[in-house]
């Protein structure tokens, strides 16, 4: 009977065929890159940033895709199914909700608003300060994040290969430092297209040869039946629950809309778009696309299982990592198939570079705005704001490559990210839905309400992520078994996947049980919470004198608009750039 070592050297076929089909599509971004960097030499700011706000609706789309569904969720969603079932893909109703709430209250105020950072909305709406609190939870947020967008593909490369992860990780992000800080935008854009047709692509072949491979879709269907994968939504209204339909409908309302509609890196997609309408289109590709996506992600989680049912990677440790286990059934899958393999890895990389290059494109924009240009009494010259760009990308691309290190510790990532995410993002999402919906308060009640968010997400992520890591809180999974192994493997040291909860996790603090699909909205809501009692500290704005446009559409028509002057009182350092039409504003 062979061991694991010996069945890990027969399923790592990663030859040549494969090598070109992963680095074509390496070759294709730095070629894309190149263009827009090379043909387009007198690149201005507007255009770096923004596309020149000329963008097409189907590019733009594809890349909202391409950047949201990173290697986080490629790998991770498969995992969480065949450990988990089916219950996470609920939240594909979340992203529905998503859309409605976005289209209608969010993305009408930041459009009219012919801004770059979404951050200088929080300046115009309150004061500075809330500009450069939003500008930096931002900062934060992203150097959290990306190192783990770089180390998941890594993973993958390093399953199927058996190259290091940090022999790769450098080469990914000098690559994407290349085309992101030599074409903008445009360059960003454009290979996300490519990277969300590869990703598709990538996802549908393993789908396709795997269900054929095992007989039909039956087979997978009937194994995941029989081992409860399939299943109803859960309505459980205890929110200590990891996922229920409420969590998944109303946290993933939240969290998707935080993420898509305030974040500077979704954003800027949409701004660079000529029309409020188009943008709207942008919204609703991008909806259809995110769910096609985890369908098939979900899909391939089941038809893990359905190969594996009787013989669990992850307790025998052919699978050394949870997030290594779709590239594993890859290779068993595709690895007699030439260049397959190196098509599908090309996939999962296409996923994290489109990630990176949006997070490394909206950070130059945040930095010059919002660190740079409030900050300095003279104009920048564009040599000046051209260089600044390009060294924000590649210092921020350097810091990342660097924190690999730190995340490789950290374990599974898709509830790990959430999580982490939830500590900044739940609060900004408050205060942008304070400014929007809530024009009597102001901005020392939102800083207030802001700061104790953090505070408090602070508390409750990390106090939840180490009782997870000490195994005080653990879930269980869908029944796994190793009946069949047809390899050898060391039980003593298996990773044990069937886990019960803790004996001592009722003992654990209510809040740090919770489930992490209602951080956002709990960050977001103590947020909003201390700000409206900030109110009887600071007191309350006159609700008339905040300019209508920076309110969201359905509450307009119940505040008067001041005159223009008296509004160029108000707000001294930042003139109106926006007039309503007159239908728009009840006088």
């Amino acid at each position: 009977m062979s061991n694991i070592e010996e069945v890990l050297g027969e399923l790592q076929r990663f030859a040549w065929p494969d090598y070109v089909a992963f680095v074509s599509m390496f070759l294709l971004c730095i070629g894309i890159g190149i263009y827009f960097g090379f043909m387009n030499k007198s690149v201005s700011e507007d255009d770096y940033m923004l596309g020149g706000r000329k963008m097409l609706v189907i590019p733009i789309a594809f890349s909202l895709v391409a950047s949201f569904v990173s290697g986080i969720t490629l790998l991770g969603l498969p995992t969480e199914v065949y450990s988990y079932g089916i219950q996470y893909l609920y939240v594909s109703c979340g992203v529905i909700g998503m859309g409605v709430v976005m289209g209608v209250f969010y993305l009408p105020v930041f459009h009219d608003l012919n801004i770059t950072s979404t951050y200088e909305y929080l300046e115009v709406r309150f004061d500075r300060r809330l500009r450069l609190y939003g500008s930096v939870m931002f900062a934060i947020m992203n150097v959290a994040y990306l190192p783990i967008v770089i180390y998941v593909p890594a993973l993958a490369f390093n399953q199927v290969t058996g190259i290091g992860v940090h022999t790769i990780t450098p080469i990914v992000c000098i690559i994407c430092v290349f085309y992101t800080s030599l074409g903008g935008l445009k360059a960003v854009v454009w290979t996300d297209v490519v990277q969300a047709i590869s990703m598709l692509g990538a996802l549908c072949l393993v789908a396709i040869k795997g269900t054929r491979d095992i007989g039909g879709a039956g087979v997978v269907l009937e194994r995941a039946w029989s081992s409860d994968r399939l299943e109803v939504p859960d309505l459980n209204i205890d929110p200590t629950v990891r996922h229920t339909f409420w969590c998944l409908f109303f946290g993933g309302i939240v969290y998707w809309t935080q993420t898509n509609a305030v974040s500077q890196n979704m954003i800027q997609r949409y701004l660079s778009l000529p029309s409020l309408g188009d943008a709207r289109k942008a919204l609703c590709i991008f909806c259809v696309g995110v769910l096609i996506l985890m369908a098939l992600c979900g899909y391939n989680g089941l038809l893990i299982y359905a190969t594996y049912h009787n013989c669990d990677p992850l307790t025998t440790k052919l699978a050394k990592a949870r997030d290594q286990l779709l590239p594993l059934f890859v290779m068993k899958t595709l690895g007699e198939l030439p260049g397959m393999t190196g098509l599908f890895i090309a996939g999962v990389f296409s996923a994290a570079l489109s990630s990176l290059s949006t997070c490394l494109n909206s950070m130059s924009a945040v930095v010059l705005e919002d660190f740079v240009k409030p900050y300095v009494k003279k104009p920048l010259s564009t040599s000046t704001i051209n260089w600044i760009m390009r060294l924000v990308v590649v210092g921020v691309g350097v810091l990342c490559v660097c924190l690999v290190y730190v995340v490789e510790h950290m374990g599974t990532v898709l509830q790990l990210t959430m999580s982490l995410e939830a500590i900044t993002n739940g609060p900004l999402f408050g205060i942008f839905t304070i400014g929007l919906f809530m024009p009597w308060i102001n901005g020392n009640s939102a800083l207030v309400g802001g700061i104790m968010g953090v505070i408090a997400m602070s508390w409750v992520s990390l106090n939840a992520q180490w009782a997870i890591a000490s195994g005080a809180i653990t879930y269980n999974t869908k029944p796994l078994n190793v009946e069949q192994c047809d390899y050898s493997f060391n039980v003593t040291t298996s990773l044990a996947n069937t886990t019960h909860l803790g004996a001592s996790a009722e003992d654990i603090f209510p809040l740090y049980r919770i489930s992490y699909m209602w951080y956002t909205t709990f960050g977001a809501s103590i947020t909003i919470i201390v700000a409206l009692l900030g109110t009887f500290v600071f007191g309350k704005n006159n609700p008339n004198k905040v300019d209508p446009v920076l309110l969201t559409p359905c509450i307009r028509k119940f505040f008067a608009f001041v005159s223009e002057k008296h509004m160029d009182a108000f707000k001294p350092d930042i003139p109106l750039q926006h007039k309503l039409r007159n239908d728009e504003v009840a006088l």
